[in-house]
């Protein structure tokens, strides 16, 4: 008996619950075995081999995901499915994994079988994932994008900006970054289904890690004028070859380049050699209008725009010549895209005065003519082949302050995609409205008129677009404004000469601060101003122009992003 006490004393000891050692290490090891196997069988679940097995994802999702950056970048890391769409956590991957089995269940069903029934499930199964990584803060996808990691210095100007104000706000990745990794359906959504989807959570609001808190503080400063005083030959923007490709390869980036000094221009006296210099990109625009770019859907920065309020300058200064190769190929709000259009004019705008009048030099180069397919001739103005206008307003002007002249562009005006049949719709301010729909179709306010009376008073008030323009055709120098409606005086508050030397045009103005006359805008030198311009070159008309981003003018100011210095 006493040998029998001592065979295998150790695995025949009891333990918890009356269980030997050797039935515990026994459970263990079939623990270990199946713990290994269900998590083996897991993982399997959560590689791209699997999740693209059945054909609806490989025929529709997967094709999409392999032209984004997900798929391939220039850093090489590739997110893969389960990346995106299934949580790293335990709890949290087991309950999307039970929440598979009714995605199993529709395959079994049919309700996805084909690109047809997908499509019409589309958007049903984006929200019901947008709602999901909203509750969650975009928890997957900081698993890769970290706040702390991020570097404000490497991103573009407007990607830092809404960064900044999603950290402030409480705002989360999913309610930017929709359709970043598939086919865009988030352009789908009511303006009212954005706002609730996008709205901000306190919860999710930052304090600004150090390298953010120190761009913020770099942001905010003053933008001095891109030079200072220069003299007659500073150097103008060359011009970029003649596009003779179709749209999808419009004219390269054109970049400054020294060229022969511009001469006087004749009846116009000022010394260039005083005048501030700034280069300035027009872009080509395309149908965006200033209710297009309040549409979340459309414009990613309508958000900022309109609760942050910042300036169109502040996020798209230094891109506007992609943001036009996008609009004139027609990938981007353009009904009518002109094979051959360069994207951006690069434009040297020079400003100086004597206390008693505005100068101003405008030089861009001209190109070879690229005629457009829907004009007899291919001119849409054959009696012109280039024009300038330029539209100076005060911050009492709606959207003047943030966005220039864009307030005068309106969805439904002439050219546009709301453009009422039989109406002649000009420019025209938000002031002589007495609403403008920027929320659903139509867009724009053309029919909501206010009367004459309350029109004349906003005239009285100095709340309108002071518009100079000049006509290279004619020579003829124009002097309007807009309020209600695009009204063109003459020319009797402002002078332009223009003539084509070498490859460049060559616009000079001369206006006078002070005017008595009602449309025109008296110039005090102790106040900044927003001025916005546009070129209407190679016989281009309409809405077909190159137009700039809205600049704050001012005189002797280094704090104006245009900065008339005195004579």
């Amino acid at each position: 008996m006493d040998n029998l006490k001592q065979k295998n004393p150790f695995f025949s000891r009891k333990v918890l619950f009356g269980a030997t050692i050797g039935a515990a290490l026994f459970f263990m090891v079939v623990g270990v075995i199946f713990w290994g196997g269900f998590n083996t069988v897991m993982e399997a679940t959560n590689t791209m081999t699997f999740c693209i097995s059945c054909h609806e994802m490989e025929e529709n999702v997967y094709q999409e995901y392999t032209h984004t950056a997900h798929y391939t970048n220039r850093s090489g890391v590739r997110a893969t499915c389960s990346d995106c769409h299934v949580p790293d956590p335990w709890v949290h991957k087991m309950v999307r994994k039970i929440q598979a089995s009714n995605e199993v269940l529709h395959k079994v069903l049919g309700t996805i079988d084909t690109p047809e029934k997908f499509d019409q499930h589309r958007l049903r199964m984006a929200r019901n994932v947008w709602k999901a990584m909203k509750t969650t803060d975009s928890r997957e996808c900081r698993n890769c994008h970290d706040w702390d990691s991020m570097n404000p210095e490497n991103q573009k100007q407007r990607s830092a900006k809404q960064h900044i104000f999603a950290m402030d706000e409480g705002q989360t990745c999913i309610d930017c970054h929709k359709g970043i990794a598939h086919k865009k359906t988030h352009d789908l959504l009511s303006d009212e289904e954005i706002e609730v989807l996008e709205k901000s959570n306190p919860a999710y609001k930052r304090e600004l890690p150090p390298q953010w808190a120190a761009y913020r503080v770099k942001m905010e400063a003053p933008a001095a004028p891109a030079t200072a005083p220069a003299p007659a030959s500073a150097p103008v923007a060359a011009a970029p070859a003649p596009a003779t490709e179709p749209a999808a390869a419009a004219a390269p980036a054109a970049k400054p380049a020294a060229a022969p000094a511009a001469k006087a221009s004749a009846g116009i006296k000022a010394d260039w050699s005083k005048a501030s210099t700034r280069q300035v990109m027009l872009f080509y625009p395309g149908q965006t209008s200033m209710e297009w770019a309040l549409i979340g859907s459309q414009h990613g920065g309508a958000r900022v725009y309109s609760k942050a309020g910042d300036r169109c300058f502040a996020c798209h200064e230094g891109e506007q010549e992609a943001m036009g190769k996008k609009m004139v190929t027609g990938e981007k709000a353009e009904e009518h895209p002109i094979p051959g259009k360069r994207p951006g004019v690069p434009v040297q705008v020079q400003a100086t005065h004597d206390g008693e009048y505005l100068y101003m030099r405008f030089t861009w180069p001209d190109t070879a003519h690229v005629p457009v397919s829907f004009v007899d001739g291919g001119k849409m103005d054959k009696d012109n082949p280039t024009k300038l206008a330029l539209m100076i307003a005060t911050d009492e002007v709606k959207e003047a302050g943030q966005s220039g002249c864009w307030g005068t562009c309106h969805h439904d005006a002439n050219g546009m995609p709301d453009a009422p049949a039989g109406q002649d719709v000009t420019k025209y301010i938000a002031e002589s409205r007495t609403e403008i729909s920027a929320r659903s179709a139509p867009l724009g306010g053309w029919d909501k008129r206010k009367g004459e009376g309350e029109i004349a008073a906003e005239l009285k008030a100095g709340h309108f677009m002071d518009l100079l323009r000049y006509k290279a055709g004619s020579g003829k120098s124009e002097d309007g404004y807009i309020l209600a409606d695009r009204v063109m005086q003459g020319g009797q508050g402002v002078e332009f000469n223009g003539e084509k030397q070498g490859d460049n045009w060559v616009v000079s103005m001369k206006r006078k601060l002070n005017s008595s006359t009602a449309g025109d805008l008296s110039l005090n030198p102790g106040q900044l101003y927003n001025i916005g311009f546009a070129i209407h070159d190679d016989y281009t008309s309409g809405r077909f122009h190159h137009v700039s981003l809205g600049y704050k003018l001012g005189f002797d100011n280094p704090e104006a992003e245009i900065n008339a210095t005195r004579q």
